[in-house]
This record gives C-alpha cells, structure tokens and sequence, in this order.
C-alpha cells in the first residue's frame, strides 16, 4: 500500500502528463498554475518525469515558451500515463464509495436522533 505522499506524487505526475498531453507547450509558469503547484515543485515532478524517461524536452522553434522548448510525453510515458490513470480512477472510485457509505450512515444517524426527538445541539 503506497504512503499518502507517494499518492499525492503520483496524482501530480498525473496531473502534469494529462496536461501536457493536451499542451505541450505551456511554459513551466502555466503547468504549475494548471496543475497547482509552485514553479519550483514543477521543475521537481519535470526532471523527475524526464529522468524516468516519461517526458523529453523538444526545441521548437514555434513554441510560445521563450526558450523555444515543449515538453512532450514519449511513449512509455504514454504507457505509464495510462497505467496512472487507472491507478488515479481506482482510488476515486474507493473515495467515492467510502464517502457515499458515510452519507448513508450520517443520515441514518439523522433520522434515528430524529425519531428521538434528539438534536446534536440538547446537551
């Protein structure tokens, strides 16, 4: 079982190869907005990311970026992209079913203190 740290990087490794998936030419300012980071956390998760061989800078001569480079996901960071996002959804989906357990048993609870006459404000 993955450590709550080892979720949230996964989530933003995520987060960085679904955006620059669909823009690869954002500047590193932009992803960082996009995915909520700092600049400085960013530039972690790239080199992370390029070190892994998920991600490889290209030099474009038409990118917006001022250094004229894009990131591009290759292709076992497709691959790995995929596997994330089944990992990703999975764990939502767990999310989901837990907090939808505890609704029903929050408003469970509700109608039984209801039933009483009982308020979570009578001490």
């Amino acid at each position: 079982m993955k450590s709550r740290q080892a979720k949230l990087q996964e989530d933003t490794y995520f987060q960085v190869m679904r955006i620059l998936q669909e823009n690869p030419d954002l500047t590193q300012r932009e992803l960082a907005e996009k995915v909520g980071i700092s600049v400085g956390g960013l530039n972690y998760c790239l080199k992370a990311l390029i070190k892994k061989g998920y991600v490889k800078m290209k030099n474009f001569a038409y990118s917006k970026n001022k250094f004229g480079y894009v990131y591009v996901l290759t292709p076992s960071g497709m691959a790995e992209k995929a596997d994330t996002t089944h990992r990703f959804l999975q764990r939502k989906m767990d999310e989901y079913e837990a907090l939808k357990a505890e609704i029903e048993a929050l408003k469970k609870q509700y109608i039984e203190y209801k039933a009483l006459g009982l308020s979570e404000f009578d001490q």
